[in-house]
């Protein structure tokens, strides 16, 4: 893999990492500990926070996925980069509209249930994004 790309591809990588954590396994949870935080504002700054996230990772793994193309990168970066890929898309495309009709339910007032399993499923899609950032960012920095 060129220099160039293999840079360019784990710096973004290691950006994206510290993205997810920041916002998923810190901002997320802390936001419903502060004072005056009902759950309707809760999932009101979650909602927007998260569509802003998804946003920047999907133009964070379009440029991962150019560089790793145009610099003719080994198997094992190809198949971390199609699996976190395909991570981020499973979130966006299966988990993220159940959420966001059950947070249209709850802001609504129609939905005071359990707490879904919707979020669980996330969580783990984050926790297996988080892994396969990690090993992407080393494997590209050690090719």
């Amino acid at each position: 893999m060129n220099t160039t790309s293999a840079a360019t591809a784990s710096a973004v990588t290691f950006v994206w990492l510290g993205m997810v954590l920041a916002i998923s396994f810190l901002e997320a949870p802390l936001k419903f500990r502060a004072p005056g935080v009902t759950i309707p504002i809760g999932l009101g700054i979650g909602r927007l926070v998260f569509r802003a996230l998804n946003l920047v990772e999907a133009a964070l793994v379009a440029v991962v996925i150019v560089a790793t193309a145009v610099g003719d990168a080994p198997n094992r970066v190809v198949a971390l980069t199609a699996a976190v890929a395909v991570l981020l898309l499973a979130q966006l495309v299966f988990v993220r509209p159940r959420l966001n009709r059950r947070s249209d339910r709850v802001l609504a007032g129609e939905d005071d249930g359990p707490r879904s399993r919707g979020h669980l499923a996330y969580v783990a899609l984050e926790v297996g994004k988080v892994a396969v950032l990690i090993a992407l960012g080393i494997s590209l920095l050690t090719v």
